[in-house]
């Protein structure tokens, strides 16, 4: 198929004021695509590359393209490196989706020079709206409205078959890509395509997407909605999926990236299990001396290093809170009692989190105070007849904290003032919109910033500024950002406000952190916050 069918559809998308217009636009493409291609289409139509990353940057674009970057690019504009466009279109899924592999597979000396030679040479090859295209797609900027919810209703509704199959097809395999060729394998066999996707079972050594948790003020609003419940400690380190065999480690992130050459002792305590096989859900976290917490950027900085003196002087201590497979056995499907049971009967204590069962509303704040006096986050209130919702954030795990947060994507920044004069400030905040797949803004806020945040703050949006910044170094008014960073903001509450789109807005909003190991997809939603205000269920 040519890349020119994805880039119509991929603008229809965007165009389209509606989900439903959505679906029908990428499921009329998804009917036509060729199989050995549905997994290219799939992924280019969600915004991402199947090889993930292929080492071309905000930088590398805006260079190869006139200094536009992710922006698209003006007709007629001759760039450097890139000629006139041809007249009609001629590249395939298949040759672009090999040239951005090739691409990405150069390492070494030259290999930069290479790989803008490469990159230059697609794109030559590429019509202006594939050019425009592409440049988003490696930008990470397609904005087109194409998220996991509706693109796995597209699959469902070309291949005839439940969404319910392809949600869980996708939640196991980790990739709507191969969650789409199982169902769109068969071309025009609803039967046959239920059968692929049946078919496809969580695998060791490959990632599945991980259970999330819903928020609740307190125990006792929690218990309200789970009870029993199991309640775990919640710590405040990084998710991490652990998968073994025999001897054989791998360790994924909850974005599903390997990290198992930076984590060895994490590796290490998985070897302790008395276990063949097994797939464990956990967290890593660097802890002091005396077993209290060290602050997150610690863990997180020592989780991305590869240093050997890191290793030694910030080891990761793993936390391990459910368990998906053991020798052979799939377990994600029975109930959280019995692989809370099997955990603890293949894992050394100090390595399971620790956690209470219990109907006692007074004992589980008791155990909420014990998990605070220790320095970590607060505790997760668990169902124990639920099973693992791989990828989903349902009712079966609440979080509680003892103060509210938001996981919310940074939309623009105000140049600061008085003491913070030359420093981006004041941040403008949104949530996710699960039907639209933009953000929604919700407020600013500027409190709770140290001057070292502000400084990697404000090198960051300048690189994510859209537009670029004024060449000649103006630094006044308001700075557009793609929205990529998550940042985690604290606040006392949630208020109507006819000032903000949602309708909503936080009250006393402060910045705790940013999150690095989070995506825009994982941000909550503008209804989980509209939730908070009226005191409905966020998920």
């Amino acid at each position: 198929m040519l890349l020119d069918s994805v880039v119509r559809t991929s603008a229809a998308v965007a165009a389209a004021p509606g989900r439903l217009a959505k679906i029908d636009h990428i499921a009329q493409v998804l009917q036509e695509v060729p199989p050995p291609e549905i997994g290219v289409a799939v992924s280019f139509l969600s915004g991402d590359l199947t090889q993930r990353q292929i080492g071309v940057g905000y930088a590398a674009l805006s260079d190869l393209m006139g200094g536009f970057g992710p922006a698209p690019v003006p007709a007629g504009l001759a760039q450097p490196g890139v000629g006139p466009p041809p007249a009609a279109p001629e590249l395939t899924l298949t040759e672009t989706d090999a040239a951005l592999g090739q691409i990405g597979a150069l390492a070494g000396q030259g290999s930069q020079a290479e790989r803008r030679s490469l990159l230059a040479s697609l794109l030559n090859r590429a019509t202006e709206d594939e050019r425009r295209f592409l440049v988003r797609l490696l930008g990470g900027d397609l904005r087109q409205g194409a998220l996991d919810g509706v693109m796995t209703d597209a699959i469902a509704r070309a291949a005839a078959v439940p969404a319910a199959d392809v949600r869980r097809a996708y939640q196991l395999s980790g990739s709507l890509a191969d969650a789409a060729s199982a169902a769109l394998g068969a071309r025009g066999d609803a039967q046959a395509a239920a059968a692929a996707l049946r078919a496809v079972s969580l695998q060791v050594g490959r990632p599945i997407r991980p259970m999330l948790a819903a928020s609740e003020p307190t125990v006792a609003a929690a218990m309200d909605r789970i009870s029993p419940a199991a309640v775990d400690w919640k710590i405040d380190g990084i998710r991490v999926q652990v998968h073994r065999s025999g001897e054989q480690v791998r360790v994924f992130t909850r974005t599903l990236d390997d990290i198992t050459a930076r984590v060895p002792e994490i590796a290490a305590a998985a070897r302790t299990l008395t276990a063949s096989t097994a797939v464990l859900d956990g967290e890593a976290i660097a802890l002091h001396p005396d077993g209290r917490p060290r602050p997150f950027q610690v863990t997180s900085a020592r989780a991305a290093s590869q240093a050997d003196a890191d290793r030694e002087s910030v080891p990761l201590t793993l936390f391990l809170f459910d368990l998906l497979h053991l020798d052979g056995a799939d377990l994600i499907d029975q109930p959280a009692s019995t692989r809370f049971d099997r955990l603890a009967a293949v894992a050394p204590p100090e390595l399971v989190i620790p956690r209470i069962v219990t109907a006692d509303v007074t004992q589980a704040e008791e155990f909420f105070a014990g998990a605070i006096g220790r320095g970590h986050e607060g505790v997760v209130v668990k169902s124990v007849t639920a099973a693992y919702g791989a990828g989903r954030r349902g009712s079966e795990w609440i979080k509680v904290k003892p103060r509210l947060t938001l996981d919310l994507i940074v939309l623009a920044a105000e140049w600061g003032h008085g003491r913070r004069q030359g420093w981006l400030s004041n941040l403008h905040l949104g949530a996710r919109d699960p039907a639209t797949g933009h953000a929604v803004m919700l407020g600013k806020t500027f409190k709770g910033l140290t001057d070292a945040v502000l400084t990697w703050q404000t090198e960051r949006l300048l690189e994510l500024a859209d537009p670029p910044p004024p060449a000649d170094g103006t630094r006044r008014g308001v700075v557009r950002v793609r929205p990529e960073l998550v940042v985690e903001i604290a606040f006392d509450g949630v208020q109507a406000s006819s000032r903000y789109p949602g309708g909503v807005t936080l009250r006393f909003a402060r910045v705790l952190r940013y999150r690095p190991d989070k995506n825009p997809a994982d941000a909550d939603t503008i209804d989980a916050v509209r939730a908070l205000w009226t005191g409905d269920s966020a998920e």
